[in-house]
């Protein structure tokens, strides 16, 4: 379920206009995951959004919170420095910070940090793929 749900995410992240159109829909998928799958999930798409927004040359595809370490859960903020993201066919870590309301639909707050080249021959043991 939550591999399907984030190729939903990217198709709608792929596509403004496509995001409009299945933001209801990813609603409704989001509501069906219990509440710190949710937050996992809020705060993947939001690690993909800001890093392709800010100015660094990455273009993520993908992001895993719990890549490389489990993250740690205090209330609604969820923390970490275990985090990968694809970009061109490459994975990277990341460490971060994410805050959500109360219900795990919104990101209040998300900062995180860039980190190396994840080595493609570690790729299978943190559960990434091509």
């Amino acid at each position: 379920m939550k591999r399907l749900l984030l190729s939903t995410v990217i198709v709608a992240l792929a596509a403004p206009a496509a995001f409009a159109a299945n933001s209801k829909r990813l609603e409704k998928e989001l509501r069906k995951l219990d509440p710190q799958t949710r937050l996992e999930q809020i705060c993947d798409i939001e690690a993909m959004r800001q890093i392709k927004r800010d100015s660094n040359p990455f273009k993520p595809d993908r992001a895993v919170l719990a890549a490389l370490a489990d993250p740690r859960t205090e209330g609604h903020t969820i923390h970490g420095k275990g985090g990968a993201f694809r970009s061109q066919g490459k994975w990277y870590g990341f460490s971060f910070k994410c805050e959500a309301d109360s219900d795990h639909m919104k990101v209040l707050g998300f900062e995180y940090q860039l980190g190396e080249e994840i080595p493609e021959d570690q790729w299978a043991k943190a559960g990434l793929w091509q």
